[in-house]
């Protein structure tokens, strides 16, 4: 069959989803592993360190990610259970939830950082 436009579109998001499954799945087991995170929880702690600020809304931080509001909100749950951030509710919009990051929470995503780059660092060399 001869390659078409259509066809060489598809054959590049299937390249893309390939290695975004090697990529993620080798995250998963290394993060795991290595500091009991797993990918979710980890880009949640580094999209909080990234931002620089003391505090994230719930809202903005789910729009930065590739997760659902639900599924977040389940990864912020498991992050806040093991004492790696808090959450509060905004005086000014009891609707909104803001997430801290705890000085542990840092603390493990330093270490848990090093390994997310080597990990990144082995697939995209």
């Amino acid at each position: 069959m001869a390659a078409t436009p259509e066809t060489n579109l598809v054959e590049r998001w299937r390249d893309v989803l390939t290695c975004y499954s090697a990529v993620s799945c080798a995250l998963e087991r290394a993060l795991q592993d290595a500091h009991g995170l797993g990918m979710s929880e980890f880009e949640a702690l580094d999209r909080i360190v990234d931002a620089q600020c003391e505090k994230r809304r719930m809202n903005e931080l789910a729009a930065d990610m590739y997760l659902s509001q639900s599924a977040l909100s389940r990864a912020v749950a498991r992050l806040e259970r093991d004492g790696l951030v808090s959450r509060d509710m905004c005086a000014e919009d009891r609707r909104s939830i803001f997430v801290r990051i705890t000085d542990t929470g840092r603390d493990k995503h330093a270490q848990a950082r090093e390994t997310q780059r080597a990990v990144l660092a082995e697939h995209f060399a």
